[in-house]
């Protein structure tokens, strides 16, 4: 940090198993990508490259590079996983991921509906080689999950292998456990949390206010993901109680 300021809240220091901020890239170019590990690496734990926007992406492996230089594990988005299973491609998927030497994966089915049995058994297979990350819940506004099946579906995928647990928000902020005017589902994150240890979950909370809800029910040091490049900074300012929103809350 720049000077010193009394009181306030301790961060978990990288790498972190706690107050993870994954960072969503939806497509950075190599010179921005760049520009943002000089201003916000040191308050970045991963990145994610959105969703399947790795396959469009020029200079791909020059881009993992310069992430990977800079001490930043990088992972592609879960519906690249989706869309190579759902075409019955799961050999060429990890091919992929050997040559672009990705260590880290994330498994997901939130636009394909695939039996949950069948996507720990991919959760099992994909951790005997990779750190995976999976997500829970829909990208369907529609589908409303009740909070026992979220824990259900938490646990068994954390059983099967997965290194965290994300609860899914889209990059929007506007489904799973949150409602489509981006406000938190708040009975289910408080069901979720009764069964499920708070330091195995990465909740996605693109949007200020959701960022600010968590961090005053968890603390300091909760994970959250799907947070813009430009503001990981003013995240980190929330964490920290020295942003308007959080101020009082840690004094």
């Amino acid at each position: 940090m720049n000077y010193h300021i009394n009181n306030l809240p301790e961060r978990t220091a990288k790498p972190r198993n706690s107050g993870i901020t994954m960072v969503m890239d939806k497509g950075l170019s190599v010179r921005q990508a760049e520009d943002f590990i000089e201003v916000a690496g040191v308050h970045s734990d991963i990145i994610k490259l959105g969703w399947a926007t790795s396959f469009v992406t020029p200079k791909l492996s020059e881009k993992l590079d310069l992430y990977r230089d800079a001490g930043l594990p990088v992972y592609f988005g879960g519906t690249l996983f989706e869309a190579f299973i759902i075409r019955n491609q799961f050999d060429d998927y990890c091919r992929t991921l050997d040559k672009y030497k990705m260590e880290y994966v994330e498994v997901s089915d939130g636009s394909i509906t695939i039996e949950h049995d069948i996507k720990c058994e991919y959760i099992r297979k994909l951790s005997e080689n990779y750190t995976v990350i999976s997500e829970v819940g829909s990208k369907d506004i529609q589908k409303i999950f009740a909070p026992y099946k979220w824990i259900q579906l938490m646990k068994a995928e954390i059983e099967a292998g997965s290194w965290k647990v994300i609860a899914e928000a889209r990059e929007s902020g506007n489904v799973g456990i949150y409602r489509d005017s981006g406000e938190v589902r708040q009975g289910l994150v408080d069901e979720i949390l009764t069964q499920i240890p708070e330091e195995t979950i990465i909740w996605e909370a693109p949007q200020k206010a959701q960022q600010v809800w968590f961090i005053k029910l968890i603390g300091a040091n909760v994970s959250l993901g799907n947070i813009a490049p430009a503001e990981v900074i003013p995240l980190e300012t929330l964490r920290l109680g020295i942003r308007s929103d959080t101020f009082d809350h840690f004094l």
